[in-house]
C-alpha cells in the first residue's frame, strides 16, 4: 500500500472521529449554557413573593418545569394520622440539626377537600416516631410557605417503600398516596420554609438546590481528546511521507 493510500484511510477515519469528539464538546457546550441558565431561573424563582399553590383542577395539566422551585402558599390542616417519612442523610444543614434521620411528609388537607403532601423538615433519626415529639402535631388550620417540588427520581439503588411502617425512600406523592390509600393528592409536595416549628422541629428550609454541573469539565475532555488525535495523526502522517520518500 502506498503512502498515500494509507494516509487516506487514516484520515478519513480520523476525520470521522475528530467530527465525533467536537460535536460531544459542542453538546456539552450546549448543556453548560442551559445548566447555567436553569440554575438562574431556579434562583430567581426561590427568591420570589410566594403565590398561590395550583388548584386541584390543574393538576392534571401541570407543568412542573414551569412551576418546579417555585415559592408557593397553601392553607389546610394537617393529617397527622397519615404522617410519613422518608430517610435522608442530611448534609450541610441550614438549621443545627444534620446527619442521618427522616424528612417528615404530612398531606395539608385543604378547605376543598384536597390534599397536597408538605415536607414539614428534617427530624433525626431517634425521633423519626411521631409518638417521641407529640408537640410536632399541630393542631387546627394552618398556612404554609414552601417551594413546589415535582416526584423526586428513583434509581435502581432506591429501596422499596415500606408503607406498612409509614417508610418511603424518595418524596413521591403518587406513591405515598397509593401506600396510605388516599384520593385527591396533589401530584406535587412543598417544602416547607424554615419558620418556627413547636420545639424547632420538624426543620424546615432544608431544600436541596445543589445541581451537579460538569459540562465545562466534559467539554474540555472531548475538545482535549480530540486535540490529541490530532496529534497522533500528525505523528503518524510525518512517518509516513518520510517512509514513502525513503522507499
Amino acid at each position: 500500500m502506498t503512502g498515500a493510500r494509507r494516509l487516506l484511510g487514516a484520515g478519513l477515519a480520523t476525520l470521522v472521529a475528530l467530527g465525533l469528539l467536537v460535536a460531544l464538546g459542542v453538546w456539552q457546550l450546549e448543556r453548560l449554557a442551559w445548566k447555567n441558565d436553569l440554575v438562574a431561573r431556579i434562583s430567581a424563582r426561590t427568591e420570589a413573593s410566594p403565590v398561590a399553590a395550583p388548584p386541584e383542577a390543574d393538576w392534571p395539566r401541570l407543568d412542573f418545569d414551569a412551576w418546579g422551585y417555585r415559592r408557593v402558599n397553601l392553607t389546610g390542616t394537617f393529617a397527622h394520622q397519615n404522617e410519613v417519612r422518608v430517610y435522608v442523610t442530611l448534609s450541610d444543614a441550614r438549621g443545627p440539626l444534620s446527619g442521618p434521620g427522616y424528612f417528615v411528609l404530612t398531606p395539608l388537607v385543604r378547605p376543598d377537600g384536597s390534599a397536597v403532601i408538605v415536607n414539614r423538615g428534617f427530624v433525626p433519626e431517634p425521633l423519626g416516631d411521631p409518638a417521641r415529639r407529640p408537640e410536632t402535631q399541630v393542631a387546627g388550620p394552618v398556612t404554609v410557605t414552601g417551594l413546589l417540588r415535582g416526584p423526586e427520581d428513583r434509581n435502581l439503588f432506591t429501596p422499596a417503600d415500606n408503607p406498612a411502617k409509614r417508610l418511603f425512600f424518595a418524596r413521591d406523592p403518587k406513591a405515598i398516596a397509593a401506600g396510605l390509600g388516599l384520593t385527591r393528592v396533589a401530584p406535587f409536595t412543598v417544602d416547607a420554609d424554615a419558620a418556627s416549628n413547636p420545639g424547632g422541629l420538624p426543620q424546615g428550609g432544608e431544600t436541596r438546590l445543589t445541581f451537579p454541573n460538569r459540562h465545562l469539565e466534559y467539554a474540555l475532555t472531548w475538545f482535549g481528546l480530540a486535540a490529541a488525535l490530532a496529534g497522533v495523526f500528525a505523528v503518524y502522517a510525518v512517518r509516513v511521507v518520510r517512509e514513502d520518500r525513503g522507499s
